[in-house]
């Protein structure tokens, strides 16, 4: 080598810090694929995938193979780097091929390259398979030994090197994931694919129609005033009761109408005939589990019922889409508006308007882990029933009681308080 040309020396140095480079990209682009990506790339059978996937399937042989292949340029490089450099300035060289090699390495064959390959992991990692499987092959009694002694320590330290990392998604990471799509999903997309997630954290009567909003059939009332109910109805299905709405008997389904009427008015026992069972749902069943019970039991309307069996609401199949797509535009009766927005821009909202579609509707936060209607939230925090006129802070939220009806609050002015420091 001593008597090798200058020239020569200096190819095979470019070379081997070219190599270095190689086997440093290689690292980071491999490490940094999207393993999800990568995952559909395999099933679409792209090559560069399907090779990377077998590489990534032991990371502990993969990364010895590269700092092997690494370690040995490196060295090499530094024993031509020192040749050349006595060859020019004697002695002294060795410190200067020291400085300038380690300075070079630094720029051409780590940072450069690793920087490269964590901005375009597939551009790099997938063409450096094509090399990296092979040489694994050549090379794998050197990668096997040197594997054996670094898992025998690991394992000394308690850890399995063969052991693969637990690649399941919580739904909180999921949902990081979505909301980070960007452009790569439609905003509306992402909304309901979050919407999705949301239905474990939410149950039945966070959404249901309360009791005293059930629109349905008493049996009890006259011919007449049944017959009033069923014309002015907007809705497919009725529930049926006698007496009170905790005794509910059945469900009318609206298409079965010219059963229950004929020439001379109502059938009562036609009615009772025609109406289906009613099915009963617990309150705090999470809105992803009733929704596979409407599909099992193929029903559209559940009777939400607490522990002791009293009725609390409604809730319907389309209730649960709409938390997931949004309210339906078909609708044949828009529901009455609880929130007006006032100049001044605070708001005047119904007392009885629900937690969560005050959250949605104003982007806010109020508490949905209590009450369920503004009222009661007003109430809960007040901790009794105070005088029209009342006000409160609840976090930023300043909210003010406008009219009170017995118990109930039944109008409040709601705003934010702006932070004094804006």
């Amino acid at each position: 080598m001593n008597d090798a040309p200058l020239g020569l020396l200096f190819s095979i140095l470019a070379a081997l810090i070219f190599l270095s480079g190689f086997f440093s990209s290689s690292e980071t682009g491999m490490m940094s694929l999207n393993r999800y990506r990568l995952k559909h790339l395999q099933n679409n059978r792209h090559r560069g995938a399907i090779r990377a996937g077998k590489l990534l399937d032991r990371p502990d042989r993969l990364i010895g193979l590269i700092l092997i292949g690494n370690n040995l340029v490196n060295i090499f490089a530094s024993a031509i780097a020192t040749v050349i450099a006595i060859r020019l300035w004697g002695d002294a060289g060795i410190f200067i091929a020291t400085a300038a090699l380690t300075l070079v390495i630094l720029i051409f064959s780590e940072i450069t390259p690793k920087t490269l390959a964590a901005l375009y992991p597939e551009r790099v990692a997938f063409p450096a398979s094509i090399v990296l499987w092979p040489m694994l092959k050549i090379f794998y009694p050197l990668v096997a030994a040197v594997n054996w002694v670094t898992n025998g320590l690991l394992h000394l330290l308690g850890v399995d090197a063969k052991k693969q990392n637990d690649e399941h998604v919580s739904s909180d990471e999921l949902r990081t994931i979505v909301t980070d799509a960007g452009k790569l999903i439609p905003a509306r997309h992402r909304g309901m694919l979050l919407n999705i997630l949301d239905l474990e954290q939410v149950s039945v009567d966070d959404i249901m129609v309360p009791r005293n909003e059930v629109y349905g059939i008493d049996l009890d009332d006259s011919d007449e005033d049944i017959m009033r109910v069923i014309q002015t109805s907007s809705h497919t299905r009725l529930p049926v009761w006698r007496e009170d709405i905790n005794n509910i008997v059945g469900m009318l389904h609206m298409r079965n109408i010219s059963r229950i009427i004929d020439s001379h008015g109502l059938d009562r026992k036609a009615l009772e005939r025609e109406m289906e069972k009613p099915y009963f749902v617990p309150e705090s069943t999470p809105l992803h589990t009733q929704l596979l019970n409407f599909q099992q039991k193929k029903h559209r309307l559940g009777v939400v019922v607490d522990e002791y069996g009293d009725i609390l609401g409604l809730v319907a199949l389309e209730d649960i889409l709409e938390e997931i797509v949004g309210e339906f535009t078909s609708n044949l009766v828009d529901s009455e508006d609880n929130i007006f927005p006032q100049r001044d821009g605070s708001y005047i909202i119904a007392g009885t308007a629900n937690i969560r579609e005050i959250n949605k509707s104003l982007d806010w936060s109020l508490p949905t882990d209590g009450p369920k209607t503004l009222s009661g939230l007003i109430l809960e925090y007040l901790e009794g029933f105070p005088d029209a006129n009342a006000g409160l802070s609840i976090g930023p939220y300043r909210l003010e009681i406008l009219e009170l009806a017995g118990n109930v609050v039944q109008a409040v002015r709601a705003d934010t308080v702006k932070d004094e420091e804006d």
